[in-house]
């Protein structure tokens, strides 16, 4: 089994800045990806960033120049800087992890979400 737990969010007033953190742990052959969605009320569960295992990141449109993605390869943890946060950007954030597992299967394992929330 593999675990994926969050930690970060909370509120924050435009402008400001938050940290999400997303650590998997358990039986881990290799990391392929890790993705940072969100999804606001009444909204679809949309994609903000991605990496690749020796890949470039991914933004969505919505978040470049704003957002940053990084892992800590020896930790199996992901990193989501935002900065510049704006109201629009209040959702639950869900980060998953693309894995091969030590049956060689790989499989998306999600974390269990971390609201963020932005004042104006």
């Amino acid at each position: 089994q593999v675990q994926v737990v969050q930690s970060g969010g909370g509120l924050v007033q435009a402008g400001g800045s938050l940290r999400l953190s997303c650590a998997a742990s358990g039986s881990i052959f290799s990391i392929k990806a890790v993705n940072w969605h969100r999804q606001a009320p009444g909204e679809q569960r949309e994609l903000v960033a991605s990496i690749a295992s020796g890949g470039t990141p991914y933004y969505a449109d919505s978040v470049e120049g704003r957002f940053t993605i990084s892992s800590d390869d020896a930790k199996n943890t992901s990193y989501l800087q935002m900065q510049s946060l704006k109201p629009e950007d209040t959702a639950v954030y869900y980060c998953n992890f693309d894995v091969i597992n030590t049956w060689q299967l790989l499989i998306g394992y999600w974390g269990q979400g971390s609201q963020v929330t932005v004042s104006s």
